[in-house]
């Protein structure tokens, strides 16, 4: 007889475990009823199970998952962190190239050849449209662009997941480049993480609404930034409004239209960024083809 937690009952002699015969026991598995010694006894919710059954049962247990398809982990959204960190080089190692400093590293040849400035991309020099977001222009504008990034980062992350938030504010970034490469003044150079920024205002918001949460703050905080847009001089406004819409298309391929229940298939997802990627290619080089 065995009863519910494993153990004998009513036996005259003890088995011996199925892995090490030499060790008398009188547990067994729940689930094959195999003898195991303390040594290969693994907790279940009733009883023991064996090494075999408990590591089938942990691959058939399904990893729990957002509702954008992304594994649900504990551990920290180290793609924000990588994201900022790469931003903060980039302004040191301008900022720390001569004459550039810190406090204005917009004079450093590195800045230069990295900013988006059209005339340079007409001419070939694509990787400024993503480059560029990699540069800032003084402390403050990194200070600001680098808080946004820390405060909305990590739950889009856990809500996406690493690899689509960090394709999400690479596209933000294209989208906000290409915008300003298309529609902007062509002598105009602009550098700055806000395009990707936006991304991710666009991309937060639509997806807020659709797990319903109360998408007020985000409202708030979106309509507080494009405020600043349109109101302080000097500012890509054309890189905000194209990193936005970006994101919003980006939203819309991962996690359906607002009101949508149904989750997008992770092989659509991806198709859907590589469509909103050839999109933001096409008004590039169409861009290219009628530069003055």
């Amino acid at each position: 007889m065995t009863l519910p937690d494993g153990t004998g009952a009513g036996t005259t002699e003890l088995a011996h475990c199925y892995r090490h015969p030499n060790r008398e026991t009188g547990v067994r598995c729940v689930r094959c009823d195999r003898p195991i010694c303390p040594e290969c006894m693994r907790p279940a919710s009733v009883g023991f199970h064996c090494p075999d059954d408990a590591r089938s049962g942990a691959r058939s247990i399904r990893p729990q998952r957002t509702s954008v398809g992304a594994r649900i982990l504990r551990a920290p959204p180290f793609m924000t962190a990588i994201l900022v960190a790469l931003n903060v080089v980039g302004y040191l190692a301008t900022g720390l190239q001569h004459p550039g400093t810190l406090r204005d590293p917009t004079n450093s040849q590195l800045f230069i050849d990295l900013q988006l400035f059209p005339p340079r991309v007409d001419g070939g020099d694509y990787y400024q449209l993503l480059t560029s977001a990699f540069l800032h222009l003084d402390p403050l504008h990194i200070a600001a662009n680098m808080l946004a990034l820390v405060v909305l980062g990590p739950p889009l992350e856990r809500l996406l997941g690493w690899w689509r938030f960090g394709a999400v504010y690479l596209l933000g970034a294209l989208g906000g480049g290409a915008a300003v490469y298309a529609f902007g003044d062509e002598l105009a150079a602009t550098a700055g993480a806000s395009g990707a920024i936006f991304g991710l205002f666009g991309a937060g918001l639509l997806l807020v609404r659709r797990l319903g949460f109360d998408p007020r703050w985000l409202i708030a905080t979106i309509g507080f930034n494009f405020a600043i847009t349109f109101s302080v001089a000097g500012i890509s406004r054309l890189g905000h409004i194209g990193g936005f819409v970006t994101g919003v298309l980006c939203a819309v391929v991962i996690g359906g239209l607002p009101h949508s229940r149904a989750r997008v298939p992770t092989r659509l997802q991806v198709g859907g960024l590589v469509g909103v990627l050839v999109l933001a290619v096409v008004v590039v080089v169409v861009r290219t083809a009628t530069f003055s």
